[in-house]
C-alpha cells in the first residue's frame, strides 16, 4: 500500500516509524513531516491544512491510505473531502471532529447522555462567564472553547485569577477565535490520565492508557504546555479502572454520537481525571496525543496498519491487539522559552548518539536540516523515547540518552514519571 501521514511533528514521526514496518506499507509520505520523518518516510512540502493541496496528492500518486494526525485538518473536514474522493482515510469527519473542535458541543454532550464529567457552563460574554465564576467560586477551571494548541486551559486559584483568565482568552484574543466562547468548570481533585480507544462508528477497541506531563515546570508548575513528556502505561488505570472508562465513558460516547447523527471513526483520546468518586473526562480528542502517542508506539507490539484500516471500514468488532508490558516513556526537549516567545533556528548536536543507544528512539517533533546541521524549528522540538522493564529503568535510560544530547537553544523537564515511581518505591 502507498500511504500518506498527514502533519509534522512527534505524533506523526512516531506513525510514520510504526507504519513503515508493516509488511502492508510498500511507500509512505508525510505531508508536511520534519528533518527525523525524513528518515522514515518521504517527505512532502504540503502543510497539514492544505487540503485542495493534500487531495492533489493523493490523486496524482495514487495514496491508497491516509492518516491524519492533528486536529485541525479533521475539524476542517479533511475526511469528509477524501471520502468524497473515492480515498480511504482513518480519522473522524467534522461533524464527529467537534468533540475537540467545540469544548461546548462536548460538554453539552456529556450532559444528555450522563457521562461523567465536571459542572461547567459556557459562555459567548466575558460579563456572565465573570457573574458564573463569582457564583461559583474558586479554584475554578476557564478553557477557550475552541482549537488552541493544548494551550487554552487555565487553571485558576482565585476569583480574581478566572476574571483574568476570561479576559486574557475572550478579550485578549490570546488564542484567536477559539477564544469566542469559554467554558468554566469545576476544579476537579484527583490524578489525570490519558486513555485511548479505537472506534469504527459502532464498535470499541482499547488501546492502552498514559500519563502526560501537561505543565512547563518540575514538579507540574508553571503554564500549560502541549506534553513536556508521558509514559505508558498509567499505573492508575489498571484492569478494573480501564473496565469502568470503556463502560462508563468511551461506549457511551460512541453511542451519543451515532445517535447524533455523527458516527465518531478513528482513535478517541480521552482526558480523565480519576477522582475519588471514579474516572471523569476533562476533554475529549479526535486523534494520538503528543507525545503519548510516542511512547503507544514504543510498546505497540502488533501491527498498526491493519488496526487502522479495520477501523476505518468498519470491522473492529473482531480485532485486537498485543503490546508489550515494559514501560515507555518520552521525554520532550523545548526551546528556551516554550510555551511562551521561542527563537528558531539553533543548533542541536548528538540526537543521532541517543537514537543509537538500545531501546532507545529519538522522534523528532520541530526540526529541520540546514547541510548537515541539525537546527530547531519549533517550540516543542524533540521526543527522546525510551521502553524498559519498570518506570524507574525507563526514566534512567531515557535521560542517559539526552545526556548524549547538546542543545543550548533547549530545555526539557527532569522528573518525567515522578508519580509512577513514587508507587514503585512504596
Amino acid at each position: 500500500m502507498k500511504i500518506l501521514v498527514v502533519g509534522g511533528g512527534g505524533r506523526e514521526h512516531a506513525l510514520c516509524w510504526a507504519l513503515k514496518a508493516s509488511p502492508l506499507c510498500k511507500r509512505i509520505y508525510c505531508a508536511p513531516g520534519n528533518a527525523g520523518i525524513a528518515q522514515d518516510a518521504e517527505c512532502v512540502d504540503i502543510d497539514a491544512d492544505d487540503i485542495e493541496g493534500i487531495l492533489r496528492f493523493c490523486k496524482t500518486q495514487s495514496i491508497d491510505f491516509v492518516v491524519v494526525g492533528p486536529e485541525v485538518p479533521l475539524v476542517m473536514g479533511l475526511i469528509n473531502r477524501l471520502s468524497d474522493s473515492g480515498i480511504k482515510a482513518f480519522g473522524p469527519s467534522a461533524a464527529a471532529a467537534r468533540l475537540e473542535g467545540s469544548k461546548g458541543f462536548m460538554k453539552d454532550l456529556f450532559a444528555s447522555h450522563n457521562i461523567p464529567t465536571a459542572a461547567y457552563g459556557r459562555f459567548a460574554k466575558p460579563e456572565t462567564a465573570k457573574d458564573f465564576v463569582d457564583i461559583k467560586g474558586a479554584p475554578i477551571v476557564v478553557k477557550a472553547d475552541g482549537l488552541a494548541a493544548g494551550k487554552g486551559v487555565i487553571l485558576c486559584s482565585t476569583i480574581g485569577e478566572a476574571h483574568d483568565a476570561i479576559d486574557h482568552i475572550m478579550t485578549d484574543k490570546a488564542f484567536g477565535n477559539a477564544g469566542s466562547e469559554v467554558v468554566v468548570e469545576e476544579y476537579l481533585k484527583g490524578e489525570e490520565v490519558s486513555f485511548f480507544a479505537l472506534v469504527d462508528g459502532l464498535n470499541t477497541l482499547p488501546l492502552a492508557s498514559a500519563q502526560d506531563h501537561k505543565a512547563v515546570g518540575e514538579g507540574d508548575t508553571g503554564p500549560n504546555t502541549g506534553g513536556m513528556g508521558a509514559y505508558s502505561p498509567a499505573v492508575i488505570v489498571d484492569a478494573a479502572m480501564e473496565s469502568r472508562i470503556m463502560k462508563e465513558i468511551i461506549t457511551p460516547t460512541v453511542t451519543a454520537m451515532a445517535e447524533a447523527g455523527a458516527p465518531f471513526m478513528g482513535v478517541l483520546f480521552a482526558g480523565l481525571m480519576i477522582t475519588d468518586s471514579g474516572p471523569k473526562v476533562l476533554e475529549f480528542n479526535v486523534r494520538f496525543g503528543d507525545p503519548e502517542c510516542q511512547v503507544l508506539m514504543m510498546r505497540l507490539k502488533s501491527d498498526l496498519l491493519p488496526a487502522l484500516i479495520a477501523a476505518a471500514d468498519g470491522h473492529l468488532s473482531h480485532f485486537d491487539l498485543q503490546w508489550h508490558p515494559d514501560t515507555a516513556m518520552v521525554v520532550v526537549m523545548a526551546s528556551n522559552g516554550y510555551p511562551g516567545k521561542y527563537k528558531n533556528g539553533t543548533e542541536i548536536k548528538g540526537s543521532e548518539r541517543a537514537d543509537a543507544m538500545t531501546s532507545v528512539k529519538v522522534f523528532h517533533a520541530g526540526t529541520k536540516k540546514e547541510g548537515n546541521k541539525l537546527i530547531a524549528n519549533g517550540g516543542r522540538v524533540l521526543g527522546i523515547t525510551a521502553s524498559a522493564a519498570t518506570t524507574v529503568d525507563a526514566q534512567r535510560l531515557v535521560y542517559d540518552a539526552i545526556e548524549n544530547i547538546s542543545w543550548p537553544g533547549g530545555f526539557c523537564r527532569h522528573d518525567i514519571g515522578w508519580r509512577a515511581i513514587q508507587r514503585e518505591s512504596k
